[in-house]
């Protein structure tokens, strides 16, 4: 496969919801085998297909919740899979969609890409990093200003953050 260059899509959703839900015991759970393709230098990216439909009525194309699915149901949840979690829904996904050599951050490219709240990858996938800005093509899509978390008076905020 890797000498072939095929690249593997898993929509973990999906599978894990479709995949043997009119089996009986044992139940099947169908997921594309991606820590194994992975760990075999095959190029594996997550997607999701199904939004607000019958296949997948939770559906809502946000790529950080699949990727969280994932990488849970693929049990990859070392400090390795984390620091390479992200490529799973962006660099890998433009190598499946053959874009990877318009994609990125370079003089020349198309100036496309989406910026996430999050100190580095980890808090990204801990928090669920919301998108605070779109640009594609170089304009502005869409922005949003970081969510900012308050705590009353009355706690002690110190102490919390200890």
């Amino acid at each position: 496969m890797k000498n072939a260059g095929i690249n593997f899509i898993s929509c973990p959703t999906e599978s894990i919801h479709l995949q043997g839900r009119f089996d009986t015991y044992p139940k099947r759970r169908g997921l594309t085998r991606v820590k194994e393709l992975n760990e075999a230098g095959i190029n594996v990216c997550f997607g999701e297909d199904s939004i607000f439909d019958p296949w997948y009525s939770l559906g809502n194309g946000k790529l950080l919740r699949t990727l969280d699915f994932g990488l849970h149901i693929c049990q990859m949840m070392g400090y390795q899979d984390f620091s390479q979690a992200l490529d799973l829904i962006t660099d890998n996904s433009a190598r499946t969609l053959n874009i990877h050599n318009h994609y990125g951050i370079e003089v020349g490219k198309p100036g496309s890409f989406i910026l996430l709240d999050g100190e580095d990858d980890y808090s990204v996938l801990r928090n669920q990093g919301e998108v605070l800005l779109s640009v594609r093509r170089g304009e502005v899509i869409m922005r949003r200003e970081p969510t900012r978390v308050t705590t009353p008076n009355w706690i002690d905020s110190e102490r919390i953050n200890r």
